[in-house]
């Protein structure tokens, strides 16, 4: 029989009970129902007060117990204690949980993991925190652009171990000058932590104290690069500069090395056997993990399409190091010629890869698609699948679109598949393009390398029906994903992207007017308007450039366990499901699949609904930090190609306006340089922001944003990732010769005269 205490707490009536005993041999009450017990009382409670509620008497396991669970509720940033050492619920009305992300001049705003406004922090309030850091603050009130401002009350978790940067001595004083231009402190060196770095010198620093409200941050040296990045260093700065963690501990190592090479007879009992289906693999030639296969078959009223998945959560169980490993990481980094892998190798390129002609464990997800594209049901189960041929976009776009003979012959057993998924494949494009999904084009390079590793040839990367066949399968299978987890009411994550903010909206549309184009729907466009305006510039010259502006006007997607639906696909939920062995939030939804699937009770899975916020903003992060990372490499890169082009011309357009110069970004390389503003004609130009234009005074000819220019390259920094270009000529035709001057833009009126 149940204890009820005099405040009607019933320890038996925590809904997540039965999930805590499976954990512990003598369950203390769940995160949840502490959080429910404290909201419900209004007011902070000690932990007296709280095993009172729950009635745990002397019980001194069940108080020890609620001492833990208290503790890592603090730790995690649910819970905050005050002067009283009484309990407070974060994520109310005054206290807002969630990461930094700092600006160059000293001032951050915090990011809340939950849905709602960023909080602004002063630089006072800074002192004592780095970009990355997660924080509690007390919610203060509005500044003078009328953004929320915060008050530091707790750091939850500092997010900076290791800092890479350019070292440098002054007056004896030693320091690190970060690589990443959002850490806005420098990292004092102490003399014995110098190592052998000397002034000037790339390093990577362990920070040893955190930054006070009274120091700045101190380290002691780690790793040294010497004066430039070296040839083949490019992705060790770039991983190091974001924190990216590229070893392995030892016991990560351990743990996947027992798996073996193949899979045992014993784990392929209890699942679907589709080793005699013709199911593929179709991915990049340079590809070495195989997460996903298709296979396709015709029904009176549409098609059978079935998407396995490499079953990663066979192998990966919650809590182990591979784990915990996986889920720091969040994710796969690529770069160019190599990856940063979520998983060890072992894993990612075997027992977790697809490879044709070997069993492989998969998850799949079986789907009814209509002559409409449309999805009409969908179901999930485990199997054992024999990939049946590992194809590249390349040669299914030759077998397919060019009809190939060698190839068609060579992979003769599988032509009628493929004609199936392409049958199925024009027909979700056309259920894409009527609910309006945003399909910008790839705005890419890819990078050409010779033997050595050096970069040969730049050139944009090309975007086939072979790469939208798997991108509309894919898209399917994470919507059949997104609604079976809402159906069954189990906590996961979705991949959610909010419609653009009024803010980016209004710099949007200031943009277009410059250009003579519209965004329809107002102040609520939806991705339909996106997608006309797509096609209006499709064969615009100045395209890439305005497709930039308007992915810059849309919300970054974020990984969060509350589904507000993706604008970007025009879809009202999805969920990754496809890519576990590299994204971290994929593998949490396997587990979600496979709880449902086993008929346990959805209150006894494993993750609550807190900790997926949690683990939804960790894993946004570092989606967003790979996505940085892999673009630091990339042009470091590209400029190591362009340093023995000095002294040649290109064309490009202007991508960018400030008062200090032009932005150009060079035609098919997709790399930007900059024309300072000293190195125009003689004349002084003044700024234009709302025209995004610079306009000289005595000549009144204007520079403006998506003109076309013709540049000369004189100067490369590879460190930095920068390119100094001056103007050849100004502006250019779609032949991209100079326009007479009749047609070359000038400003209205009478030239102001000089005093």
């Amino acid at each position: 029989m149940s204890k009820r205490t005099s405040d009607g707490a019933d320890p038996g009536n925590d809904p997540y009970l039965e999930r805590e005993r499976e954990k512990y041999g003598a369950p203390v009450p769940s995160r949840e129902y502490i959080t429910e017990q404290l909201e419900a009382q209004a007011r902070p409670l000690s932990r007296k007060d709280l095993a009172e509620i729950f009635g745990l008497g002397d019980d001194e396991d069940a108080l020890e117990g609620l001492r833990r669970r208290l503790k890592a509720m603090e730790r995690d940033g649910q819970l905050v204690r005050n002067r009283r050492n009484g309990y407070v619920v974060v994520d109310n009305e005054e206290l807002v949980r969630g990461r930094i992300r700092s600006a160059p001049d000293g001032s951050g705003v915090v990011h809340p993991d939950r849905p709602g406004s960023d909080v602004y922090l002063a630089p006072r309030e800074m002192q004592q925190l780095l970009n990355g850091d997660r924080v509690v603050v007390r919610l203060a009130g509005q500044d003078k652009q009328g953004r929320p401002t915060g008050e530091l009350v707790e750091i939850i978790e500092h997010a900076n171990r290791e800092i890479a940067g350019r070292y440098y001595e002054e007056s004896g004083i030693g320091f690190v000058v970060p690589n990443n231009k959002r850490l806005h402190q420098d990292l004092i060196i102490p003399a014995d932590g110098r190592a052998n770095a000397r002034h000037g010198e790339l390093v990577t620093a362990e920070v040893v104290n955190q930054p006070s409200q009274r120091r700045q941050p101190i380290g002691r040296i780690i790793e040294v690069f010497g004066t430039e990045i070296a040839e083949g260093d490019e992705i060790t700065v770039a991983a190091r500069t974001h924190g990216i963690p590229v070893e392995w501990p030892e016991e990560v190592l351990a743990e996947s090395e027992q798996f073996g090479t193949e899979v045992p007879e014993a784990n392929k009992k209890g699942r679907r056997d589709l080793r005699d289906l013709p199911l593929v693999t179709i991915d990049g030639a340079d590809a070495r993990d195989f997460d996903d296969a298709v296979y396709c078959e015709p029904l009176k009223d549409g098609w059978k399409l079935l998407v396995a998945i490499a079953d990663v959560a066979a192998y990966v169980t919650v809590g182990s190091p591979l784990d915990t490993e996986a889920a720091e990481r969040g994710n796969s980094v690529y770069f160019p010629r190599n990856v940063v892998p979520m998983l060890p190798e072992v894993l990612s390129n075997g027992l977790c890869s697809l490879n044709p002609k070997v069993d492989r464990l998969c998850m799949v997800c079986e789907m009814h698609i209509d002559q409409d594209g449309d999805l009409k049901d969908a179901a999930f189960f485990e199997g054992v699948m024999n990939s049946a041929a590992r194809l590249t976009y390349e040669e299914v776009d030759a077998i397919e679109q060019h009809r190939d003979p060698s190839l068609r012959r060579e992979h003769a057993d599988l032509l009628p598949h493929l004609e199936h998924l392409y049958g199925a494949f024009h027909a979700m494009r056309r259920d894409r393009e009527k609910r309006g999904a945003i399909d910008f084009d790839s705005s890419e390079s890819v990078l050409e390398f010779t033997e050595e590793g050096q970069v040969a040839d730049i050139h944009p990367a090309e975007r086939t029906d072979a790469h939208r066949l798997i991108e509309e399968c894919m898209v399917k299978a994470n919507v059949a994903t997104a609604r079976y987890l809402r159906r069954h009411r189990i906590p996961a994550l979705y991949r959610v992207h909010e419609p653009p903010a009024l803010e980016r909206l209004q710099n949007l549309r200031q943009f277009l007017e410059q250009t003579g184009l519209k965004l329809g729907g107002g102040d609520e466009p939806t991705p339909a308007d996106y997608a006309a305006l797509i096609s209006e510039i499709r064969q615009r010259s100045d395209r890439h450039l305005v497709e930039t502006i308007m992915l810059r006007s849309m919300m970054a997607a974020e990984y969060r366990p509350d589904n507000a639906g993706h604008f970007g696909l025009a879809l009202d939920a999805y969920a990754h499901f496809t890519s576990p062995i590299r994204r971290y939030p994929d593998l949490i939804v396997h587990r979600a699949i496979k709880h449902i699937l086993s008929g346990e009770p959805v209150t006894s899975f494993q993750y609550t609904e807190d900790q997926l916020v949690t683990v939804g903003e960790h894993c946004s992060m570092t989606d967003r930090r790979a996505e940085e990372a892999s673009r630091d490499a990339i042009m470091t890169l590209k400029c190591r190609f362009m340093a023995d082009r000095v002294g040649g011309e290109f064309t490009g357009v202007i991508s960018g306006v400030t008062s200090f110069g032009l932005f150009v970004e060079l035609d098919e390389l997709f790399v930007d340089g900059l024309i300072h503003i000293t190195n125009l004609e003689q004349d002084f130009f003044h700024f234009d922001p709302i025209g995004h234009r610079l306009v000289g005074e005595r000549t009144g000819k204007e520079y403006r944003l998506t003109d076309r220019i013709r540049v000369r390259l004189m100067k490369v920094n590879v460190d930095d990732g920068k390119l100094d270009f001056d103007p050849v000529a100004h502006p250019l035709g779609p032949d991209g010769e100079p326009l007479p001057q009749s047609e070359q833009p000038r400003r209205k009126g009478r030239r102001r005269r000089r005093r």
